[in-house]
């Protein structure tokens, strides 16, 4: 099949859970023998014609905050019509407003929408923005003929306010197995298994601010306790430059607090294996890819308890209470008084996610949906 994939920034991924889950999936695809078209934007990734077997167009957008998606979507919906694809494949319920257009411009093809994550709940958003985000959530459980959600707990989500059965198809990872080069710590001071890391784009709602309270709260009590440990904020920003430095200023200078800004390849693998533990504070998610790449690494993850979070690390994890800074001083002392637990944590979280979440099971998930929904209407859309 030829399938489109749109919604994304583009590949090869630099920042964002979408970006590195459609690279993956795309990737798989690939190899299972599927044309895959992937559209990028000028801003985010140069295209190329062969990137791992797959076809990375650039269509055009207008690069601000708040028709960046939805204008790229549309000429990239235009663009597929163009190339003839059976499969659009639409992530995000901000591009999901436009899932009805391809069934006008190319009623043969069908349409396939991954609900990634409720985003109307994030912070950045006006209430306008909210109104088209809710609307796209409408249209991703109503328009195509599949709707994909990455967790159980976005099931229930879809079920309960839309009355559909919604195909679970989580994330995944891979389990990195290749050694890391420790000198790349070295620009940022950093020193193996002397640090905890969060890595996530900047946006209020990933809760950064929450762990950097936590983190002065617990050197302010226990300064011989943390000694050189120090924290690093692994990400950049997502049009929230205003976020970052609110970040910066509560940090004040702070030398344990380290910024290391975006990181790719082999700088973020070094980042991820010689981490201490990784602690993930958000307040809203889908199912973290951030989460689930840390625990690849063999790393104990220390997550707010929201339900999506908690997907993962009830199983092979740990969590605080959401948005609680004195609850996440707590286990942050905890993690640093407990090194045996920490790693055996993480050997478990390791087994549990290569287990569960393997990006080869996921992409064959997908490709069987994508066969099944091109044989009409074999997918149920009305939950029982």
């Amino acid at each position: 099949m030829k399938i489109a994939m749109i919604g994304q920034k583009g590949i090869p991924s630099h920042a964002g859970g979408i970006e590195r889950h459609v690279e993956e999936l795309s990737k798989m695809l690939v190899k299972q023998g599927h044309e895959v078209l992937v559209f990028c934007r000028r801003w985010y990734a140069q295209a190329q014609d062969n990137y791992c077997g797959i076809r990375c167009l650039e269509t055009p957008c207008i690069k601000t905050k708040h028709l960046d998606a939805i204008t790229h979507t549309f000429t990239s919906i235009l663009r597929a019509s163009r190339e003839k694809v059976d499969v659009f494949h639409i992530h995000g319920v901000g591009p999901a407003l436009l899932a009805w257009l391809p069934k006008i411009l190319r009623p043969s093809a069908k349409v396939i929408v991954t609900f990634h994550c409720v985003d109307r709940h994030h912070q950045k958003w006006n209430a306008f923005a909210r109104l088209m985000l809710w609307l796209g959530e409408w249209m991703a459980c109503r328009i195509p003929d599949a709707t994909i959600v990455v967790s159980k707990t976005l099931q229930t989500y879809c079920q309960k306010r839309y009355g559909i059965h919604a195909i679970y198809i989580p994330n995944g990872t891979q389990i990195p197995l290749e050694d890391a080069d420790p000198s790349y710590l070295k620009d940022y001071d950093l020193v193996p298994n002397e640090y905890l890391m969060m890595c996530s784009r900047l946006v209020r709602h990933k809760g950064a601010h929450t762990l950097i309270k936590a983190w002065k709260i617990l050197r302010a009590h226990e300064p011989q306790l943390v000694g050189q440990k120090k924290l690093a904020i692994v990400g950049g920003s997502a049009f929230t430059e205003d976020y970052i430095r609110e970040l910066h200023a509560l940090a004040q200078n702070d030398p344990s607090i380290v910024f290391t800004g975006t990181q790719t390849g082999p700088v973020l693998h070094a980042l991820f294996r010689f981490s201490y533990a990784v602690v993930h504070p958000s307040e809203s998610e889908g199912l973290p890819i951030a989460v689930l790449e840390a625990m690849g690494y063999g790393k104990c993850v220390l997550s707010s308890d929201i339900p999506e979070n908690r997907e993962l690390t009830d199983e092979a994890g740990l969590t605080f209470q959401t948005n609680n800074v004195d609850d996440l001083a707590g286990h942050l002392k905890m993690l640093i008084t407990h090194p045996d637990l920490v790693k055996a944590v993480g050997v478990e979280a390791r087994t549990y996610v290569a287990t569960h979440y393997d990006w080869r099971d996921i992409a064959q998930k997908t490709a069987y949906l994508y066969e099944i929904s091109c044989m009409e209407p074999i997918v149920e859309k009305s939950a029982s």
